[in-house]
């Protein structure tokens, strides 16, 4: 999925642990062959080839999570759209070899295909249909939750009552460490790559941070994030990273890229009327944000 899983297990047997981690993985990979944008034969890849042109019937796992997903694009009032895939590469390309900003004209035209009100579900054929030819969805804002939680679950069903599931540091969690404590994970410094700047003691919760610090370009010395605005094609700036705590890490992941979008006071009304949900929030200045139900020490 472009992405590194680390995947811990807690069992008294290492062979039966090393046993389930491999279905965790494999389960992974059942996944990422849905999604993927990157294998022509993926379901995702039909549904983009067919914009424009028909409905592509899909699996109910596929449909579901595109639905879910249009769900978290209505209540971010589109800070979060899974057809942002309609901006093609040439456009950004968070690289080194990525020297200039598109001008403004470029970058709104390239936008006009970004709608999530233009991707049409017909629950009785289970089909998946673009509006706009040229429209593309893609997962990267919600995929590698998914697949964490779905790994998750399975671990859970095969019998494991303690583990990790950590995609590219969206993970999530249930049970306890061995010594019976509860897993304590890093809320990463944006300024200090690997170097967390607090802890968090958790169980049976889910965390997943999106920042400027991983995958971003530098253009006359000043630093642009690879997270998009959908309305302008632009980078967004003021937030160096979100943090979002709550018990499902599809949500998590989902919810992080939009709150940076919204930016610290929209993004955080937002967090505070749902339920189960804490957010934390480092801004360009380095001050830290949280939502009401989370202290920082």
């Amino acid at each position: 999925m472009g992405n590194r899983f680390e995947i811990s297990v807690v069992s008294e047997e290492e062979e039966w642990a090393e046993a389930r981690i491999d279905d965790a993985v494999a389960e992974i990979q059942r996944i990422e062959a849905l999604f993927t944008t990157f294998k022509d034969n993926s379901q995702t890849n039909q549904i983009n080839a067919h914009a424009g042109i028909c409905p592509v019937k899909v699996d109910r796992e596929v449909f579901d999570l595109i639905q879910r997903s249009l769900r978290i694009s209505e209540l971010t009032q589109g800070a979060f759209d899974i057809t942002y895939g309609s901006i093609d590469k040439s456009l950004w390309n968070f690289d080194t070899h990525m020297t200039a900003l598109p001008d403004r004209e470029t970058a709104r035209r390239m936008v006009r295909l970004i709608n999530y009100r233009n991707v049409i579900l017909d629950e009785n054929e289970h089909s998946v249909f673009l509006k706009e030819k040229g429209m593309r969805i893609g997962f990267g804002g919600i995929g590698k939750g998914y697949a964490a939680e779905m790994a998750k679950r399975l671990l859970i069903q095969k019998g494991v009552t303690s583990g990790i599931v950590n995609a590219s540091g969206d993970l999530t969690t249930w049970g306890n460490q061995p010594n019976g404590q509860p897993w304590t994970i890093g809320i990463a410094d944006p300024n200090t790559k690997n170097q967390p700047f607090s802890y968090l003691n958790i169980s049976n919760v889910a965390v997943a941070t999106s920042g400027n610090y991983e995958k971003f370009a530098l253009i006359n010395g000043k630093k642009y994030a690879h997270t998009i605005d959908p309305k302008t094609g632009l980078p967004v700036s003021g937030i160096k990273s979100v943090t979002i705590i709550c018990p499902n890490a599809e949500i998590a992941d989902a919810m992080a890229t939009p709150v940076t979008v919204m930016g610290v006071r929209v993004g955080l009304d937002l967090i505070n009327q749902m339920q189960g949900m804490a957010c934390i929030i480092i801004d360009d200045y380095d001050r830290v944000f949280t939502s009401k139900n989370i202290k920082i020490s």
